[in-house]
């Protein structure tokens, strides 16, 4: 398949190895130069599993998307950041035409209301990933475990595609299911999020180690409680017991010692979070329904402070 992957951090690499691995025709498109130039210069670089692994893959600025004119890929899968995604879909609109899908697997919640100005409903599908991935550097990932990606069109005219997309990832070993409803998926995955990327971000720990401390079981209860109250607002009935038996079997098993992207993203590398796309989602469809979110609250304005002392 023609692919075009918009974002080239942890889990845009991640993708884009898998996927060129497979056949795949990629190009990669990012917004971070020296990004941009390590990957033209020395390849797409990973430590995949405790194996180093390059791919030569072509790859743009979201400046240099004029280069690209006459290049029509059949799916563009979206990577960047949730708050990137608008400004970096107005750059590269002059790919997509009237046979372009977009695959939206961004962590939180609203993505759908941003790409719908750029292709139709029936050309968008949404879903999740609970792959892991981290980025030691410009052009350079580390990439380990196992996951899976979760899928479905938006529009009711896309299951077609979305059924070719789901052959094209499972011939690329990305372990993919296509799902009767995303909407439960994105608000599981969210809760996740919610949990693990924002107490080790403000905790500066990884997984194992947040899951180490007395006071994990009632943070995780009491936010997944916030998450449940406020996705049964919009019709979406989450199991808080499984919600919360898949976040503890994350303190035990083979990426116990990864680092989240918020994590990555926040104390790491010293950049915005997604946190307003997460908690901070909860937080304001809590307050639109009437519906009390005190711990997502809080933690969405300490990744704020937290954002302003780093001077992001």
């Amino acid at each position: 398949m023609k692919i075009a992957i918009v974002g080239v951090g942890a889990m845009g690499s991640r993708f884009a190895l898998m996927l060129h691995k497979s056949g795949n025709d990629l190009v990669l498109i990012d917004g971070w130069q020296p990004n941009v130039q390590a990957i033209r210069q020395q390849g797409l670089q990973a430590d995949f599993n405790g194996k180093a692994v390059t791919a030569n893959i072509p790859v743009y600025s979201l400046e240099e998307v004029d280069q690209l004119q006459g290049y029509q890929p059949e799916l563009i899968i979206a990577f960047t950041k949730s708050y990137q995604l608008d400004s970096a879909f107005a750059k590269i609109k002059a790919l997509i035409t009237p046979q372009t899908y977009v695959l939206c697997l961004l962590n939180g919640m609203g993505h759908e209301s941003i790409l719908k100005k750029y292709v139709d409903d029936n050309h968008l599908l949404l879903g999740i990933t609970m792959w892991t991935a981290g980025l030691a550097g410009p052009g350079h990932a580390t990439l380990f475990g196992n996951g899976n990606v979760e899928l479905k069109n938006f529009g009711s005219e896309g299951k077609d595609f979305a059924l070719k997309v789901v052959d094209v990832f499972n011939d690329a070993g990305l372990c993919p299911k296509y799902i009767d409803d995303p909407k439960y998926a994105i608000w599981r995955k969210a809760c996740v999020n919610g949990t693990l990327n924002t107490l080790c971000s403000i905790l500066d720990c990884n997984i194992g180690e947040l899951g180490q401390t007395q006071e994990a079981a009632d943070f995780l209860k009491t936010i997944i409680a916030e998450f449940a109250a406020v996705a049964a607002q919009e019709g979406v009935n989450l199991d808080q017991a499984e919600v919360y038996q898949h976040v503890d079997e994350t303190f035990h098993g083979d990426i116990a010692d990864h680092y989240p992207s918020m994590y990555q993203d926040l104390l790491k590398n010293h950049r915005k979070t997604e946190i307003d796309f997460i908690n901070g989602a909860v937080w304001q469809k809590g307050k639109e329904y009437g519906v009390a979110t005190p711990y997502c609250t809080l933690i969405t304005q300490l990744i704020h402070a937290k954002e302003e002392l780093l001077g992001v």
